[in-house]
């Protein structure tokens, strides 16, 4: 929902000037403009500094419209969602990094393990009478 990254193409391409991105998004251009100002949009700028939108940013302006319209959240509930989206997806990377961590640990420790094995088979022989001895190093 929150990820942006204006790349070379995709939802994240800035493509919609402010009246077009209104249109599509149900809304006035001046709400865009409070909209960012409160940071709940953030779009691109062109080099003479028209607003561009993307496709998510579209998204975005749909989800808080039917925030606001549908389910009667106000701006500052719709900013705290918002946060907290952005709060859940660090979390959700961390998570994967530290899950992907993990799984190396274990492959790592049970690959240690099973060469300390293979080595202790290499140094112990069993003797007639039952007992065990130490091989001799070579």
């Amino acid at each position: 929902m929150v990820r942006r990254q204006h790349g070379s193409g995709g939802k994240d391409r800035p493509v919609y000037m402010i009246s077009v991105a209104a249109e599509l998004a149900g809304v006035h251009p001046q709400t865009l403009r409070i909209y960012e100002r409160k940071r709940l949009v953030q779009p691109s700028r062109s080099p003479g500094g028209t607003r561009m939108y993307s496709e998510s940013d579209i998204e975005r302006l749909r989800l808080i419209q039917r925030f606001t319209q549908e389910e009667g959240i106000n701006l500052a509930g719709v900013m705290r969602i918002i946060e907290l989206e952005v709060e859940k997806e660090k979390l959700e990377d961390r998570l994967a990094d530290a899950q992907a961590a993990a799984t190396r640990a274990e492959r790592d420790l049970a690959q240690e393990i099973n060469e300390f094995r293979k080595s202790l088979r290499a140094d112990i022989v069993h003797v007639p009478r039952g007992g065990i001895v130490k091989r001799d190093a070579r």
